[in-house]
């Protein structure tokens, strides 16, 4: 049984890897990764102070949606992100899910 179980946990954390890096990968294509690191700042803020900024916001995803499409400023200093129109929105959710959830 304990057998069982360390399997499908092993399962789990390599399905979630995975998926983390399908996410990744997305974000390098949608061109994200141009100005923005994960754990370090480039042009923009990098996605583990973006997670740490609105960890805990339930309105979270929905705002960066709209941050990310309209594009902005003033949040993270002077420089402007530029609005992104072309990621769908299936996968610009996709990519604020995995950006949310780096620490």
């Amino acid at each position: 049984m304990k057998l069982l179980v360390l399997i499908a946990s092993a399962t789990l954390a390599l399905s979630v890897a995975a998926a983390q890096a399908n996410d990744e990968e997305l974000a390098e294509k949608s061109g994200c990764l141009g100005c923005h690191a994960i754990d370090e700042k480039v042009v923009g803020p990098s996605y583990v102070d973006v997670a740490a900024k609105y960890k805990g916001q339930k309105n979270a995803p929905s705002v960066l949606l709209q941050k990310v499409r309209n594009g902005g400023s003033g949040v993270w200093g002077t420089v402007a992100m530029p609005a992104n129109k072309k990621v769908s929105d299936k996968d610009l959710k996709k990519i604020i899910a995995w950006i949310l959830a780096q620490k």
